[in-house]
C-alpha cells in the first residue's frame, strides 16, 4: 500500500533532494540564496541562551547527564553554528554522573545540568547552570573553548539567568514553575557569594528566566511550561513594578523558552525552542521589531509569529553545521561526541588501534547502568548513520553495537555464545519513567559468520517517527533488516529528558570486564 504524505511533506522531501549528498553532516538551515528555514537545528538543542561577543554568536544549550557537559556552539550569522566546546569535562558532585550508587537509575538520565545562561563581560566568558539537586555554579573563561574556571554558590538557584547591570554590578535571577516566583539574587564583586536575595515578580508556572537591558528598561523572558508559551516582562527597576505581556507560545507562533540578542548594527533577533514530539526540542531564530517599547516575533507584515522561512540576518557567512560523521582517524573524539555519563577513560581508546574507536566491554546491569556508551544527537528530517565494527574480540556475555538512547531504545547489537558463535540480537527497551519498570521487547537473533560487519540506523522524522535497524557483512552491498521499526519519542518525563540519540555502546553482562569492538568509522546521511 503506498505511503500517503501531505503536500508540505512532499515539498519537504523535494527540497532535501536537492540539498542532500553521499556523507552530509546535518539538516541545512542556510538555502543558500540569502534565506534561512527553520528549525536552524533540526536536532535537540534545548534550554538556549545566545550572546554576541563583537561580530560572534555563542549559544549555550544543556546537555542533562552527558559527558562533556554545557556544550557551546559558534556562528556568524545565527544560522550557520559549529561547536565550539564544552564547560565542563567532566560532571561532579554527585555518584549518579558515575553511574554509581542509589542516583544509579534511568531517572538520572532527566536530571544532570541544563537551562544553561551565558555572557560576556569585560573580556570573559561567564556561564551559571544549576545541576539538579545541587548548588548553583558558576564558571569563568577568557575563551570560549576553556579552560573554564568553576566554583559554587551557597544554594541551588533553578534555571539560573546570569545578568550583568551596565554599572558592572552582578545578579542571578531565578525562577522555578512548582511556584513562579522570581527571586533576585545580587552577587559580590568577584562573583563567589550571594550578598542579597529578594522577590521581585511572580509568573504563574514561570522558569528558564532570561535578563537584559534595552533604552533603560529591564525585561524578563520566562518559559511558562504549562501552556508551552512566553510571557515578557518590564520595569525601569529590577525591583519593580513589573508589567506583563503574553508573548509566543509552540502550538501557535513557533516556540516559547528563549529570548533576544542584539546584532552589532543595532537590530534584533529573536530565538525560541519549540518542543516537537519525536525529535525533542529544537530552535527556530526570528527577526524582531519594537512596538511601543516591547519585543514582537516576526515582522510587521506578519507580526507575533516566527517565521517558517525568512530573509537571514547577516550575509555572506559560509555554510556551516555540527559535526556528525567521524572516521576516528584523529588522536581526540570529534566534539560531536558526549558520554551517557562520566566515561571510564580507561576502557576506550583512540590510539590502541589507530583509525578505530575502541570500546571495552564494561560490566552493567543492563544498558541504561552501561558505562561509556557514546552518543550524539539524532538529525530531522531523515537521517541514516552507518558504523562499520570489528567483533572479533567479542568475548561471552559482551553486547556492543548500534541503536538509540531515549524513551524507546532500538539496539542491534553483536555477541558470542558458549560455543564461540557470533550473532546480532534485536532489542526494544521502553523507559516508563521512575515509578514504573522498563520494558523489554526480544526480537531476532541472526547468526553471522564474519568478524566485520556494517550496521545502520534510519530514522525518519517526517512520515513515520520511527527508526530502523540493518546490518551487512563488510564490503556487501545489500542490507539486511532486523527487528521492527521502532517509536522516535521525545517525553520529559521519561528517558533522557532529550530527544532520541543516536548511540554506539559495549557492555558485559557479568561481573568483570570481557573483551571489547572497535568501530572503524561512524557516517551520517541526511540523504532521504
Amino acid at each position: 500500500m503506498p505511503t500517503l504524505i501531505s503536500r508540505s511533506h512532499r515539498a519537504l522531501l523535494a527540497l532535501l533532494l536537492g540539498l542532500a549528498c553521499s556523507w552530509a553532516t546535518a539538516w541545512q538551515s542556510d538555502q543558500g540564496d540569502g534565506t534561512y528555514a527553520n528549525p536552524v537545528f533540526w536536532a535537540d538543542y534545548p534550554d538556549p541562551d545566545v550572546i554576541r561577543v563583537g561580530e560572534d554568536f555563542y549559544f549555550a544549550t544543556s546537555t542533562f547527564a552527558g559527558s562533556p557537559g554545557m556544550r557551546i556552539l559558534h556562528s556568524r550569522d545565527l544560522i550557520n553554528w559549529t561547536i565550539a566546546g564544552y564547560v565542563l569535562p567532566r560532571l561532579t558532585g554527585s555518584p549518579a554522573f558515575d553511574l554509581q550508587g542509589r542516583g544509579a537509575n534511568p531517572g538520572v538520565y532527566r536530571r544532570g545540568i541544563y537551562a544553561p545562561s551565558l555572557r560576556h563581560h569585560q573580556g570573559h566568558f561567564y556561564l551559571v547552570v544549576t545541576p539538579v539537586g545541587l548548588n548553583t555554579r558558576l564558571c569563568k573563561a577568557a575563551q570560549v573553548q576553556g579552560p573554564w574556571d568553576c566554583h559554587e554558590l551557597d544554594r541551588e538557584a533553578f534555571d539560573p539567568g546570569l545578568f550583568f547591570d551596565t554599572d558592572g554590578k552582578a545578579y542571578v535571577v531565578t525562577s522555578a514553575s512548582t511556584d513562579g516566583t522570581i527571586t533576585l539574587l545580587s552577587l559580590s564583586e568577584d562573583l563567589k557569594r550571594v550578598t542579597n536575595a529578594r522577590k521581585i515578580h511572580y509568573i504563574k508556572g514561570g522558569e528558564g528566566v532570561h535578563v537584559l537591558k534595552r533604552d533603560g528598561l529591564y525585561y524578563l523572558f520566562n518559559a511558562v511550561p504549562w501552556r508551552l508559551g512566553m510571557s515578557i516582562s518590564r520595569s525601569r527597576s529590577l525591583d519593580g513594578p513589573w508589567e506583563t505581556i503574553e508573548s509566543i507560545n509552540t502550538a501557535e507562533t513557533g516556540g516559547h523558552q528563549g529570548a533576544i540578542v542584539e546584532l552589532a548594527d543595532g537590530r534584533w533577533w529573536g530565538f525560541v525552542m519549540q518542543d516537537k514530539p519525536a525529535i525533542g526540542r529544537v530552535t527556530h531564530m526570528s527577526p524582531i521589531f519594537w512596538k511601543d517599547g516591547w519585543p514582537i516575533w516576526g515582522t510587521p507584515e506578519a507580526p507575533g509569529r516566527v517565521p517558517a522561512r525568512a530573509t537571514k540576518p547577516i550575509q555572506g557567512q559560509p555554510l556551516a553545521q555540527p559535526a556528525t560523521s567521524d572516521e576516528f582517524s584523529e588522536p581526540q573524539l570529534g566534539l560531536q561526541w558526549m558520554w551517557n555519563h562520566n566515561p571510564v577513560d580507561s576502557a576506550w581508546s583512540l590510539r590502541e588501534r589507530p583509525g578505530h574507536l575502541r570500546l571495552r566491554a564494561l560490566p552493567a546491569a543492563d544498558f541504561w547502568h552501561a558505562r561509556n556508551t557514546l552518543t550524539q544527537k539524532s538529525q530531522g528530517p531523515v537521517s541514516h548513520v552507518e558504523i562499520s565494527m570489528d567483533v572479533s574480540r567479542l568475548a561471552v556475555g559482551d553486547q556492543c553495537g548500534l541503536g538509540t538512547l531515549g524513551r524507546y531504545n532500538g539496539q542491534l547489537y553483536a555477541t558470542r555464545d558458549a560455543g564461540g558463535q557470533l550473532s546480532l540480537n534485536w532489542r526494544l527497551i521502553t523507559d516508563q519513567g521512575d515509578k514504573d519498570p522498563q520494558t523489554v521487547q526480544d526480537g531476532p537473533r541472526v547468526p553471522i559468520s564474519t568478524e566485520r560487519i556494517e550496521l545502520r540506523m534510519d530514522l525518519d522524522y517526517v512520515t513515520t517517527n520511527r527508526a530502523r535497524l540493518s546490518w551487512r557483512a563488510a564490503g556487501q552491498a545489500t542490507w539486511q533488516a532486523v527487528g521492527e521499526p521502532f517509536d522516535l519519542r521525545f517525553d520529559w518525563r521519561t528517558g533522557t529528558f532529550q530527544g532520541p540519540q543516536v548511540a554506539m555502546f559495549c557492555f558485559h553482562t557479568g561481573e568483570q570486564a570481557a573483551g571489547y569492538v572497535d568501530i572503524d568509522w561512524f557516517r551520517f546521511s541526511d540523504k532521504p
